[in-house]
């Protein structure tokens, strides 16, 4: 069901005191809060507990009320999508958020969308949304790394800034953003690099800009395509192509390679060591499985950097694509929309290039 802040708080009985007036004016932005579960809506057995906790436990109503300052930025209403933990995303979870968010955004009274969001794949679907949602209004992922029962809980602020954020204008065109630890990241570029501390979301490339105090300031823009530029359109994606990814290491099977084929992956990402090296043993599967049709691409393993073309193995030769500076997960999430509409690896490699 949905639900304004405001009849929440007439609801709830809030002093009239703490309504303001002004954060209800017409020129004030209407952002709708989209809740999918997660750390942000978690809770611990004490305030001593962040990080061992339960997520998805809070509904985006009381996430809402929760940060009451969030009215003197937009006009707000909330829907509760999934309550999950995001590790527990699946394709089927993407699409429909992502159908959600482009009807809503089709819409003249929505102006920004937040979506609340568990860190563990936060990355991965804010790269779906980059990719395949068709808006040039501000759509903001935002996670938490402490649930807000805990005494240095971040998730309020991180909400907040997300809010700020998804009702400027100045927000507009700069394709699907995450606000993590007063940055603003692009959603193509940001990645979790640490599992215990606020600052756990970075990019390689440095963030877009920063909000302080409720105000935003820009650094840089992307450059890759989205959104408006994408040429994939969630409203006409009805599934993902199966895409597996297989982690190399220094004792790695090329059953595990087989397997994935065997399960029907139209692709294989090798998340490699180094520049997505590949151990001369599997080097004969990989080259059966692409001649079977399985699409080879190169990613690394490790967490900066990018894999350059025909440098560690002779990919024109091999009919192989490489992923640039997409990490693993992220280039799954791409192939996985790309192969949807098409199949050969020439036009993979451009998507790879330009997205």
């Amino acid at each position: 069901m949905e639900l304004t802040l405001w009849k929440r708080w007439l609801l709830v009985g809030v002093a009239a005191s703490t309504f303001n007036a002004a954060a209800w004016a017409a020129d004030k932005a209407n952002v709708v809060i989209l809740a999918t579960g997660g750390t942000i809506a978690g809770a611990g057995a004490s305030t001593a507990n962040s990080a061992s906790y339960q997520a998805a436990k809070v509904p985006v109503d009381k996430l809402m009320l929760s940060v009451p300052e969030l009215a003197r930025v937009a006009r707000i209403r909330g829907e509760q999508v999934f309550q999950i933990a995001s590790e527990s995303f699946t394709n089927s979870h993407l699409l429909q958020l992502g159908k959600r968010i482009s009807a809503l955004a089709k819409q003249q009274d929505v102006d920004g969308i937040v979506v609340t969001h568990g860190t563990d794949t936060l990355e991965e679907t804010a790269y779906f949304l980059n990719l395949t949602v068709h808006t040039d209004k501000p759509i903001v992922v935002v996670g938490s790394m402490r649930p807000g029962t805990a005494m240095s809980a971040d998730g309020a602020l991180n909400l907040y800034n997300a809010v700020v954020v998804a009702a400027s204008r100045d927000a507009r065109g700069k394709g699907v953003l995450v606000t993590m630890n007063d940055q603003i990241d692009s959603g193509r570029d940001v990645g979790k690099g640490i599992n215990i501390k606020t600052n756990a979301f970075a990019s390689q490339w440095g963030p877009l800009g920063m909000v302080v105090e409720g105000r935003n300031y820009w650094f840089r823009a992307p450059v890759k395509r989205h959104t408006m530029s994408s040429e994939f359109d969630i409203d006409k994606l009805d599934q993902l192509a199966p895409v597996e990814i297989v982690y190399g290491y220094g004792n790695v099977p090329a059953s595990l390679y087989e397997a994935a084929a065997a399960a029907g992956a139209r692709a294989i990402i090798h998340a490699g060591t180094g520049n997505g090296s590949v151990a001369d043993r599997i080097v004969p599967t990989l080259q059966s499985l692409r001649g079977k049709g399985v699409q080879i691409i190169r990613s690394a393993r490790v967490p900066a950097g990018f894999v350059l073309r025909n440098a560690e193995q002779p990919d024109d030769k091999h009919d192989w694509v490489v992923a640039h500076d997409l990490n693993p997960q992220k280039a799954r999430i791409l192939a996985a929309v790309a192969l949807s509409q098409f199949s050969d690896s020439q036009n993979l490699q451009r998507v790879f290039w330009e997205y």
